[in-house]
């Protein structure tokens, strides 16, 4: 019984602080601007006009969300959301599609659902806007920006004190590696060869976006996708707890990745960067003190039945759909990535500390 009150733990403290508005929320922001990277998982409606199935404009996605349906592939926040919140924005950052030149001061989210590392990841579901592009558009926001600021020199000197997150690569496993029958990676690589090629290209996409001014990365590690309930349905999990081959791949992945974070940082001395352990803010242990069901109805490709009706105590619900975490999920990998409470939640720093630097 004690065993199983220590893995509830950290999501009773969290549904706690989840009510506390003001948690470590200052009067002003902690930095200048913010900017967003990645895919559905801090995606804010970059999807929306796009012809794609990789869409959450539609109840009951936003059902607890403050401007209701936005994009967002999860009933309330992303943990992107709530970082924001947590370095002292009053407001959310505005997606890339629809931001006015009066909003990208702040920041601006570049994530696009379904979009990875790889060009062609998620290519069957439609368009995205790969990690690639969405660098594209950030270099078009630097170009709005000096003409707003009317000063490049201040402008550069303006994103150096910004925070950049980017959270991307479960893309690249469920809508690549893991669908041979769509792409030819499984059959190109082995899982580890695969983990360092993506690296690799993760790499010069993190040295892009340093070109580009940014000097203060924090890189978000996958999470255990062997236990989302999507990848569950459709590999079984042979009478474990999730599917171990998966979250095997994962692993590889974020050694490496933490890795080159250790590599970016040593080359690079006036930035810093840290690798935000996902998988150790939320274990396997943790993840299976619940059912690993989804909260709403779900469709074949795994997302909410349009305006079907999710459960009612969404607190308690770890998944909202079949690969999306429950905002009171996000609200623990995103606490725990602004202030870790283990030295394996965040290395180097984690996002409160590498504000102030």
């Amino acid at each position: 019984m004690a065993r199983e009150l220590s893995f509830f733990l950290p999501i009773l403290i969290v549904v706690a602080l989840s009510q506390c508005k003001a948690f470590l929320v200052p009067a002003e922001p902690q930095v200048p601007c913010y900017f967003v990277f990645g895919d559905s998982l801090v995606d804010s409606g970059n999807n929306n006009e796009l012809r794609t199935t990789a869409k959450a404009n539609f109840k009951p996605y936003g059902i607890d969300f403050p401007q209701g349906v936005t994009g967002r592939f999860t009933n309330g926040r992303t943990m992107a959301d709530i970082i924001g919140q947590l370095l002292g924005f009053s407001n959310f950052i505005p997606p890339y599609a629809t931001a006015s030149d009066q909003e990208i001061s702040t920041g601006v989210n570049y994530a696009s659902g379904s979009a990875g590392i790889r060009e062609e990841t998620g290519s069957h579901l439609g368009y995205r806007i790969s990690l690639d592009r969405q660098l594209l558009n950030h270099k078009a926001t630097i170009s709005r920006l000096s003409v707003i600021q009317t000063n490049k020199t201040f402008t550069h000197e303006y994103l150096q004190k910004c925070i950049y997150l980017s959270n991307v690569g479960s893309n690249d496993y469920i809508n690549n590696y893991l669908i041979p029958n769509n792409y030819s990676t499984s059959k190109k690589y082995t899982r580890d060869q695969y983990a360092a090629v993506l690296v690799q290209q993760y790499s010069q996409h993190l040295k892009t976006l340093y070109n580009l001014g940014a000097r203060k990365i924090a890189v978000i590690g996958l999470g255990q996708i062997g236990c989302v309930p999507a990848e569950i349905a459709r590999f079984g999990t042979g009478g474990k707890l999730c599917v171990e081959s998966i979250n095997n791949a994962v692993k590889l992945f974020n050694d490496k990745l933490k890795d080159l974070v250790d590599e970016l940082n040593k080359d690079y001395s006036e930035a810093r960067f840290t690798f935000i352990n996902f998988t150790n803010i939320v274990p396997v242990e943790v993840i299976t003190t619940l059912p690993i069901v989804p909260c709403c109805p779900l469709r074949a490709d795994g997302e909410c039945v349009e305006n079907s009706s999710p459960c009612p105590i969404r607190a308690l619900s770890l998944f909202y759909d079949g690969f999306h975490p429950s905002e009171i999920a996000n609200t623990l990998v995103a606490t725990r990535s602004y202030l870790a409470i283990s030295p394996m939640d965040a290395s180097p720093y984690d996002i409160s500390h590498l504000a102030r630097l």
